[in-house]
């Protein structure tokens, strides 16, 4: 086969999905991939630095245009907004492929290592948005607090999106995730200081 045939790079991912789903990933090698992909070895390396990165290729991108928009959101938005806009371009980057996704996550979650390395990327990507929270002039913990919660809210909105029966886009799941905080943190009252 040619040296960038098109669609090399899906087909070397979809195989490497089917193989984790069907023998794990452990027991999954290389060679394997390509064969099921219908490529050499070689070709595999020029699309993936390893077998994880089938699984984690996308962050870069992800952190790219999630910085891009929170950069490109008006500078009154509050920290919470800015952060609502990065996960919301996270999500188009994320979102077109339910099916794909849902794969890659049972595949990620069956495996302790690979949830280890998924966690790193996510605190990764919550350190790279509240660096730029901070660069648009959010104090440190504001900053933090932000990023953090858009973390969570990220997680929670991303595990809707994988079990939903329905046809849910992961930018609504993610919107109504932040929509729910926000009325999770309007019903608590605020807390009064101790008297000694």
């Amino acid at each position: 086969m040619g040296r960038w045939e098109p669609g090399a790079g899906g087909r070397l991912r979809e195989a490497a999905l089917n193989l984790y789903l069907e023998r794990g990933f452990e027991q999954t090698m290389v060679a394997d991939i390509a064969e099921r992909a219908g490529v050499t070895a070689r070709t595999f390396f020029r699309h993936f630095a390893d077998k994880r990165e089938v699984l984690f290729d996308a962050a870069a991108e992800v952190e790219e245009k999630s910085l891009a928009a929170l950069e490109a959101a008006p500078a009154t938005a509050s920290a919470l907004d800015l952060v609502a806009a990065a996960l919301d371009a996270a999500a188009a980057v994320i979102g077109h492929d339910r099916e794909l996704a849902r794969k890659r996550h049972a595949v990620v979650m069956a495996n302790a290592d690979l949830r280890e390395r998924e966690l790193i990327k996510l605190a990764h990507m919550s350190a790279a948005l509240a660096d730029a929270l901070r660069r648009r002039g959010f104090a440190d913990a504001e900053a933090s607090l932000a990023a953090e919660t858009g973390s969570a809210v990220y997680r929670v909105a991303f595990q809707r999106w994988v079990d939903a029966t329905d046809d849910l886009d992961l930018h609504d799941a993610i919107a109504q995730s932040f929509t729910q905080l926000r009325t999770l943190t309007a019903a608590v009252p605020p807390r009064r200081a101790r008297r000694r």
